[in-house]
């Protein structure tokens, strides 16, 4: 699954999990720049994009990723798999 692919579906999932249609998701996208993930949230996150691309992160996976584009990162080479 190519970046693009990855970047499109999490960005609906982030609308969906964050009720913001406004939501535009760059590589550099942190918590900071998204004012309802907080510390519950992302784990509601890492929830729904585990469930939309039907993986599981590890705990390393979770703590390392600093922001969006390590995320897209790891699930696009997940997908090679």
């Amino acid at each position: 699954m190519d970046r693009e692919t990855v970047k499109s579906r999490l960005t609906k999932v982030f609308r969906d999990v964050f009720d913001d249609d406004d939501i535009e998701l760059k590589d550099g996208t942190t918590a900071d720049d998204i004012e309802a993930w907080d510390s519950l949230e992302h784990i509601t996150l890492i929830s729904a994009v585990e469930k939309e691309f039907k993986m599981r992160f590890t705990m390393k996976e979770v703590s390392g990723m600093k922001n969006v584009g390590e995320m897209i990162n790891i699930v696009a080479e997940r997908a090679k798999k």
